[in-house]
């Protein structure tokens, strides 16, 4: 069984943890049972190889989300990367097309689509596996799992259908109504539709030549930034007549909001962070060195990191986004496939940040032709490579590297960097690749 994990989002309702290139998926808030932290993406992955362990996982996202997850999920899946965002179709599309192009997997093989980011138990995913079992038993074209409902809800799209088995017929979709409709639903026994669907490979194929005009991988990757931004319930969903859903009633939660989401976390507290005796009702997510302190407070989410500080009532916090938007402020944190940086500072004509490198990783070789950096080793041991000469370091060792020289770091235990760039016009986009034989 072959499973596609939709990875997408902007990264701005949950800010400050997010940003447009650390979606909510990546943020590491959930306890492992070794009691250590994990993102929604790792608990999906691991609750998968738990549940599913024949199963083979592809991650469909843009560029912007490939080194995170390299990061967190290494090589256990394989990435599908959007040249750019045109919705769940073409995303869907141009995956299983990698799957038959670049992995070489049959037509026959049944392909299940879930979101990456849903709060479910392990038997969500038990679920997930009936659903391509009846995809390869030729029960029907498609099959979806359908949430039952817990409460009229206006964010999702219904599913309904015929009867009350286990398993039923689709009788039709709907939009996502408003609350006298939602309520409508209910009685009629609607189920939530929470994305998560299954079909043979080929029946996808088939989809892409009729609607997009091709199936290949390439020819798809090439044509993708001039396909029609739509969703795959609108394209195919809605159209096919043989389909079933398969109700599921477990635990289930969208945590796209700070409200949702404190309501998943194990602890009041995350971070250097202390709550008085009267706090009630108060979470607090801390990324920064300095210590937070709440007295008295009640029905509040507090959230610092090196993007900002959020302190809102929970409810009032899911109107966060237009305010985000607003801001305009550069990335501070990311994660990329070697490790992760932290800008600390932030000047007219200087830039500081704190780098740190995952054993046996690298950055690329790179230069710069519009400023000079200095990185200053503050722990660990390493190499360094600076205009084709190598030199090992260790902690307290300083670098100078001038603008327009080729330069890299390689760790060999987890190294921590301070990179100092120094320049009139520092930006992202200056920077210019090379290989490099090690």
């Amino acid at each position: 069984m072959q499973i596609i994990l939709l990875s997408g989002g902007s990264g701005k309702r949950l800010w400050p943890l997010s940003n447009d290139v650390r979606s909510k998926q990546f943020i590491k808030l959930f306890q492992t049972p070794q009691g250590e932290y994990e993102s929604m993406v790792q608990r999906v992955c691991r609750q998968i190889r738990n549940v599913l362990p024949d199963a083979s996982v592809t991650v469909a996202t843009s560029k912007a989300q490939i080194s995170a997850i390299h990061n967190q999920l290494g090589n256990d899946v394989d990435v599908c990367v959007e040249p750019n965002r045109r919705d769940t179709f073409p995303a869907i599309a141009l995956a299983c097309a990698f799957l038959h192009d670049k992995k070489g997997i049959r037509e026959e093989e049944a392909v299940v689509v879930c979101p990456v980011d849903p709060y479910v138990e392990d038997r969500y995913f038990s679920a997930v596996g009936q659903l391509g079992r009846l995809i390869e038993d030729g029960e029907a074209k498609l099959a979806f799992l359908g949430i039952r409902p817990s409460y009229p809800s206006e964010k999702y799209g219904y599913i309904m259908a015929e009867g009350e088995g286990p398993i039923s017929r689709v009788m039709d979709f709907e939009e996502k109504p408003d609350l006298s409709r939602a309520r409508a639903y209910l009685k009629q026994g609607g189920l939530w539709n929470g994305g998560v669907f299954s079909f043979r490979l080929s029946y996808m194929l088939k989809s892409a030549r009729r609607i997009l005009g091709d199936s290949g991988y390439e020819e798809l990757y090439t044509r993708y930034d001039t396909f029609e931004k739509i969703s795959f319930d609108y394209a195919v969903a809605e159209k096919e007549k043989d389909a079933l859903v398969l109700r599921y009633d477990g635990e289930w939660k969208d945590l796209g909001t700070w409200n949702t989401l404190t309501e998943a976390m194990q602890e009041a507290s995350i971070g250097n962070a202390t709550l008085d005796e009267a706090c009630q009702n108060v979470h607090v997510v801390n990324e920064l060195d300095l210590p937070i302190l709440c007295m008295g407070l009640s029905d509040l989410v507090v959230s610092a990191s090196p993007e900002g500080i959020l302190v809102s009532d929970k409810e009032r916090s899911s109107y966060i986004r237009p305010f985000v938007e607003r801001m305009g402020q550069k990335v501070m944190f990311a994660e990329k496939s070697w490790g992760s940086f932290r800008v600390m500072d932030v000047e007219e004509e200087s830039m500081t940040i704190k780098v740190t490198l995952h054993p046996g990783r690298r950055m690329n070789y790179h230069s710069h032709e519009r400023r000079d950096e200095v990185w200053t080793i503050i722990s660990g041991k390493g190499r360094t490579i600076v205009d084709g000469m190598e030199q090992p370091v260790q902690a307290g060792d300083v670098i100078t590297m001038q603008a327009g020289c080729r330069h890299t770091i390689l760790a060999e235990t987890e190294l921590k960097v301070i990179e100092v760039q120094l320049g009139r016009e520092i930006s992202v986009h200056d920077k210019k690749k090379y290989e490099l034989e090690i």
